[in-house]
């Protein structure tokens, strides 16, 4: 069975439409495909006991848990809002990602 690919990148701006963190917004750190599950910075923080180690000195540390890809979506560059990916050929030949709000592409 073929899986569906992603339409966010790493790197890209994206805001929480639902869930405990709804309405935040961050950038995409890491984007797993083959779990359909993203991790966005300042989204998801869990609290984590870590016993120390060698490397750390161990206690209480926030980390970022993953998110599921259905729960977030791009921000358009132009007006801030939650926005769908759309795929358009430019003029030179390339096939680019856009907004479908404000139809600007996604860098």
């Amino acid at each position: 069975m073929a899986r569906e690919k992603l339409k966010i990148k790493k790197g890209d701006q994206v805001i929480v439409i639902s869930g405990k963190d709804k309405g935040k917004k961050g950038e995409v750190i890491k984007a797993m495909p083959q779990d359909n599950r993203l991790l966005v910075s300042g989204v998801n923080v869990v609290k984590k006991h870590q016993a120390p180690s060698y490397g750390n000195a161990g206690g209480i540390v926030e980390k970022e848990l993953s998110i599921h890809v259905s729960n977030v979506a791009l921000v358009d560059p132009k007006e801030g809002v939650a926005t769908r990916v759309g795929y358009k050929t430019l003029k030179d030949g390339q096939k680019a990602r856009i907004a479908k709000k404000s139809g600007e592409v996604v860098a």
